[in-house]
């Protein structure tokens, strides 16, 4: 694992830990008791963390059918699964496994990306200032 590899994980588990316990804490005070639509389902098409100027892109691009690149590869990735599990043919199975890797390292490397630039913006410094309660 490379230092830059490291370092990234590294801050997103405390970013993590640090969000755990700002909720933890919220619930044992108390703060997210009878929040409004408590008890009811929650609204998945949410969109309230995409930047506003965004929003609008997103909805038309997701009315329009358009996935993310990620989500194709995740299901391109269940696929080949299913596929290898009933595939009996050596070679066949080779190259099922070689294509998973292929996309699931693209998939990784995509990840990296976008948490680099995550550390590398003011975004970043947005976020840890609102985590920390300041």
């Amino acid at each position: 694992m490379s230092h830059a590899t490291y370092c990234t994980d590294h801050v997103m588990f405390l970013i993590d830990e640090l969000a755990e316990q700002r909720i933890q804490q919220a619930v044992d005070n108390g703060e997210l008791d009878n929040l409004a639509g408590h008890g009811r389902p929650l609204e998945l098409d949410d969109d309230s963390l995409v930047p506003e100027e965004l929003r609008m892109a997103h909805r038309v691009l997701k009315n329009a059918g358009y996935a993310p690149p990620a989500v194709i590869d995740r299901k391109s990735i269940e696929a080949l699964s299913a596929e290898l599990e009933w595939t009996e043919d050596d070679a066949e199975r080779r190259r099922i496994v070689g294509r998973m890797n292929c996309l699931q390292a693209r998939l990784e490397a995509t990840s990296r990306q976008r948490c680099s630039l995550l550390l590398q913006s003011d975004y970043y410094d947005r976020v840890m200032t609102r985590l920390a309660g300041d």
